[in-house]
């Protein structure tokens, strides 16, 4: 009996192995490649270890290929997205959740439906609609784009928190004095911060890797994000995987950081162990 309990343990020990290295290979192959020469990245057989560690891929990208300004551009997009997404779903959360209204499930029903539509099948309509609002080829515009997209998840995963929140708070509140604006944000919202940091996280996320809207709405090469900003390391004869691996090392630097920062948040928001009894 001990015997099988142990084979047992040790195919679970060898699977989880398996996926570990599965999973964070990718990883190790992307840091220590941005760490070789732009001749020993493409040399064959390849090297696991760089030969001769240089920093020069990072050097090239910062001074030479623009990233500073990519870097800031995704940094901006993404911090609006977040803010205005989890702003103002706070509040739409806190309507669907507190107030009966004709047609409210339906209009649920409408948010979570949208998230069901593939990106691509509605880019064509925002790069008409921002067109036509003069909104093309701005930061502005694209943060709008992606604001829309991450707004229904936003909603449906605040309005999940606020529920958890008794009504008589609100009632209790209304009886001494307090209005509406000030039930959200001085009752309600300290008592959503986990669900908040989630929400805002995600849609950061989301707006932080996201190509193919950056692709159709920026033209302009001083607006573009750093997901663009990799595509143009990538040329008709040549690839500079240095400096695509040294980019994304970069690009992956605040995701991690989030990561790590918010961790409990984010376990809490989006297991939900922070419902209230």
């Amino acid at each position: 009996m001990m015997r099988g309990s142990a084979q047992s343990n040790l195919f679970v020990w060898v699977a989880l192995l398996a996926v570990a290295i599965f999973n964070l290979f990718p990883f190790y192959w992307m840091v220590t490649s941005s760490f070789k020469s732009s001749l020993e990245v493409v040399s064959y057989p390849a090297t696991l270890v760089p030969q001769a560690w240089t920093t020069d891929a990072y050097r090239n990208i910062w001074l030479q290929e623009g990233f500073v300004a990519y870097f800031r551009n995704s940094l901006i997009v993404s911090l609006s997205t977040a803010l205005l997404s989890s702003g103002v779903g706070l509040f739409a959360a806190y309507g669907f959740s507190r107030f009966k209204f004709k047609g409210r499930m339906a209009w649920m029903s409408l948010f979570l439906g949208s998230q069901m539509l593939p990106g691509v099948l509605l880019v064509g309509a925002y790069f008409r609609m921002l067109t036509f609002a003069g909104l093309y080829d701005t930061l502005f515009g694209l943060i709008l784009a992606q604001t829309t997209i991450t707004l229904p998840f936003s909603v449906w995963m605040l309005k999940g928190y606020i529920d958890t929140v008794p009504a008589e708070i609100d009632n209790a509140a209304m009886i001494d004095g307090a209005n509406r604006l000030q039930i959200l944000l001085r009752i309600i919202a300290p008592n959503i911060i986990p669900g908040f940091v989630a929400t805002a996280t995600f849609a950061f996320l989301l707006a932080w890797g996201d190509l193919l809207w950056a692709l159709c709405l920026i033209e302009d090469q001083a607006k573009q994000t750093m997901t663009l900003g990799i595509t143009r390391l990538i040329g008709q004869f040549r690839v500079q995987w240095s400096e695509i691996m040294a980019a994304t090392v970069i690009g992956s630097v605040i995701p991690a950081t989030l990561y790590v920062f918010l961790q409990k948040y984010l376990v809490q928001g989006f297991t939900g162990s922070a419902v209230k009894d």
